[in-house]
C-alpha cells in the first residue's frame, strides 16, 4: 500500500479509510494491484469499505478468495 499513498505509516493506522488513508481511487488501485499480485479476481460486490479499511481486512478479503499465506 505504501506504493499508492506512500505519504502514510499504513502500521500505525487502525482504519485506513476513516483515518483519510485510502480514498475510492486508492481503493480500486489496491484491488487492481491485489488481483494481478495474487491472480485473482475480486468480485465488484466484495469492494466495499470494510474490506480495505484495515491489513486484516485485506487478509481476509485475499483469504476468502483463495489466497493463503
Amino acid at each position: 500500500m505504501t506504493e499508492i499513498r506512500p505519504e502514510f505509516d499504513f502500521s500505525e493506522s487502525s482504519n485506513f479509510i476513516e483515518e483519510g488513508m485510502l480514498d475510492s481511487f486508492d481503493i480500486v488501485s489496491l484491488v487492481a494491484s491485489l488481483d494481478e499480485e495474487f491472480e485473482i479476481s475480486i468480485d465488484g460486490t466484495e469492494i466495499l469499505p470494510e474490506n480495505f479499511s484495515s491489513v486484516e481486512g485485506i487478509i481476509q478479503l485475499l483469504n476468502k478468495n483463495g489466497v493463503t499465506e
